[in-house]
């Protein structure tokens, strides 16, 4: 059972997150372990199992752009556990990102002065505002696009999201190494590193 089935919902990107949580509520007290702690193990067991698909299932949902991934998994076959090491640049952002990269390089060798400091921060934001399009385009007319779509469409708007997240989570990466190669931390603040 996927996660949409989980809510009775069909696979579409625009969900009514109000009536999602109802939903929630009211399945989270027919299947909560508490609720049956007097039944045979057996039923314990099964609800148990109900109550942590539906956690998992609202958790992925109620979140717009963890839900056009976990859509995108699950149209192309593959299990829904999250994909682990850092992300492949897209073709397109190689040439773009490969400066920055260099700058990185050199601030990783402790070569970075102030101009160096100003140049990997402007980059940072100048990233952070394409990071913010590109979730934008996720949520906005891509998930439209899907659920507007007809049977031909799909394969064309789901490798279309399949790119804006493989671009989406490079840049986050190379947002999260600037952050670092500045010396600070994700909220902005300086981190405390051994040398």
């Amino acid at each position: 059972m996927n996660h949409f089935e989980v809510f009775g919902l069909p696979r579409k990107l625009g969900i009514d997150t109000v009536e999602l949580q109802r939903k929630f509520y009211e399945l989270s007290r027919r299947w909560h372990p508490d609720f049956h702690q007097a039944a045979p193990p057996a039923e314990q067991a099964r609800a148990l199992e109900a109550s942590a698909r539906l956690n998992a299932a609202y958790r992925t949902l109620r979140d717009p752009v963890a839900r056009v991934e976990y859509l995108v998994r699950l149209e192309e076959g593959r299990a829904p556990a999250a994909a682990t090491g850092k992300p492949k640049a897209p073709p397109d952002l190689l040439e773009e990102m490969f400066e920055i990269q260099e700058a990185l390089a050199e601030a990783k060798a402790g070569g970075l002065d102030e101009a160096g400091r100003r140049r990997l921060a402007a980059e940072r934001e100048r990233l952070r505002g394409r990071f913010r399009d590109e979730e934008a385009r996720l949520v906005g007319p891509l998930a439209a696009a899907w659920d507007a779509g007809d049977a031909a469409e799909r394969p064309r708007t789901l490798e279309a999201c399949r790119q804006a997240l493989a671009t989406r989570a490079y840049l986050r990466t190379v947002i999260d190494d600037l952050t670092e190669a500045l010396g600070e931390s994700q909220e902005g603040h300086v981190t405390h590193r051994r040398h």
